[in-house]
């Protein structure tokens, strides 16, 4: 299978002919968003607040980056790891009205964000666990970070990427879940092994 390279801002033309299991590469600025991230950009809507970023076409990474200072002002990443992202579940629906294209996390999602995917065309990309400096490779510098008084793994940190990855499409927009599959695929086993009536 040929990984697909795609560029940031990403089309939503794109985003849909993507197919759970595909690898993908992106270049192009991604952001960094937590739980408190997303809880304060959640804030700033409802209070009718400029966003720091605009998200039309972005891709946002649930990650805490370690940086550390170049110099006197400059950050440089050191490393950059894959949060667990089913804790930004309550946002699915936030996220696609942004015009977030692109979901980087670990672990997957639950069905409000199948149903998000869908509705707004954009996925959700599996990063490897376990390989933050591997990953960190794929960031060529550190843009600039919003919201530092959050702390460094909850700010909102700006990267410049070059042909990060290899991300997997986990959740595509066609209703299409790794996870969920696992989980059935696990479940039909169970049942083999323990059959039970309903």
């Amino acid at each position: 299978m040929e990984a697909k390279k795609l560029q940031i801002p990403l089309k939503e033309s794109e985003i849909r002919q993507l197919k759970i299991g595909d690898v993908v590469y992106l270049s192009g600025h991604i952001y960094t968003a937590r739980d408190m991230a997303h809880l304060r950009i959640q804030q700033q809507l409802t209070e009718e607040e400029a966003l720091p970023k605009d998200f039309s076409g972005a891709a946002v990474f649930h990650a805490g980056p370690v940086c550390l200072k170049d110099g006197k002002e400059n950050w440089k990443l050191n490393v950059i790891g894959p949060t667990t992202s089913i804790r930004m579940e309550p946002y699915a629906d936030l996220v696609g009205r942004m015009g977030v294209k692109a979901v980087i996390g670990k672990g997957g999602m639950a069905q409000d964000t199948l149903n998000a995917c869908e509705k707004y065309g954009y996925v959700y990309l599996q990063a490897a666990p376990g390989c933050a400096a591997k990953l960190a490779q794929g960031i060529r510098s550190v843009f600039d970070v919003t919201w530092f008084d959050l702390g460094m793994p909850e700010a909102l940190w700006d990267l410049e990427a070059v042909e990060f990855g290899p991300l997997v499409v986990g959740m595509d927009t066609h209703q299409n879940s790794i996870y969920q599959n696992l989980k059935d695929a696990a479940l039909e086993k169970l049942k083999a092994i323990y059959p039970y009536d309903n």
